[in-house]
């Protein structure tokens, strides 16, 4: 039964915002977002199993896609849009579908997320099959295209985790791997681009990373695999490589231009060594 006064509606607990100086109002604003990470902590038991699950996925070659509407489709796509360059795996392994399209990710399109039947057409679009995990994120807990998704996937024998900013949502009871981050009423009351919001990007920050560290995408400490796409990236790379071999920066230079990637020199090495 759908919540009738879930707590992302809830009164701010903050009266005459507009009366407020700058310095109050950023304060304020910060003491509720320092709630944020004890929420996350409490539901570290249930964000390690959805970890588990999608690695296990992943390792037998599934794909892992993000399904939500308005700010939380948006924090989904750049949650996939950035495991590329950072983990250098190919951009079609975690995926952001966003209630719209791709026009929604700039501009709200109106109803979009009230259509529980769009959802399902747009994961069908990539052949998404029981090799594949879908994570549905929707601080209301009850988005239309989200739990048409996830309504959809029960039905194709489709894992499937939830991300939600209320207690017993639609979309957490019909997900295998509910998380529940129970925010509050937000500063501007209802507004959950705010502390809901912070709380889906940490949470996605965490199952991402520990996703590709599970996967063997990171050594040690460091991002071997990251796409060297910029000057930025390249320094730091050669950066990686001066720390782990020992060497000069022109010999590492030298190195990372050969072998193409950090985890490409690291491996030469290792070879050489054994040889």
């Amino acid at each position: 039964m759908k919540n009738k006064n879930p707590e992302t509606e809830q009164e701010s607990l903050y009266k005459d915002l507009d009366q407020m100086s700058v310095k109050e109002l950023l304060t304020n604003i910060n003491t509720e977002d320092k709630k944020v990470p004890h929420i996350i902590e409490e539901q570290i038991p249930k964000i390690e199993k959805l970890v588990k699950a999608i690695v296990k996925k992943m390792q037998l070659g599934g794909r892992l896609f993000y399904i939500g509407a308005g700010t939380s489709g948006r924090i989904g796509i750049l949650d996939a849009s950035e495991c590329p360059p950072t983990f250098g795996v190919s951009h079609d392994m975690i995926i952001g579908i966003i209630a719209g399209g791709d026009t929604a990710i700039r501009k709200a399109v109106e109803n979009a997320e009230d259509d529980t039947e769009q959802a399902w057409k747009d994961l069908a679009k990539f052949e998404i099959s029981s090799l594949d995990m879908i994570i549905g994120i929707a601080a209301s807990g009850n988005t239309p295209y989200v739990l048409g998704a996830l309504k959809k996937a029960k039905e194709h024998n489709i894992k499937t985790g939830s991300i939600s900013c209320i207690s017993n949502g639609l979309i957490a009871q019909e997900a295998d791997y509910p998380i529940e981050l129970i925010v509050g009423p937000e500063f501007l009351t209802g507004s959950t681009r705010m502390k809901a919001g912070t709380a889906q990007k940490l949470t996605l920050n965490m199952i991402s990373t520990s996703v590709m560290i599970k996967l063997g995408k990171v050594k040690g400490n460091k991002m071997v695999d990251m796409q060297l796409s910029n000057e930025k990236l390249v320094k730091r790379g050669i950066k990686m490589i001066m720390e782990e071999l020992a060497i000069e920066y022109e010999v590492a230079e030298e190195l990372l231009h050969k072998h193409k990637s950090v985890r490409g020199v690291l491996l030469a090495h290792n070879k050489n060594q054994e040889n």
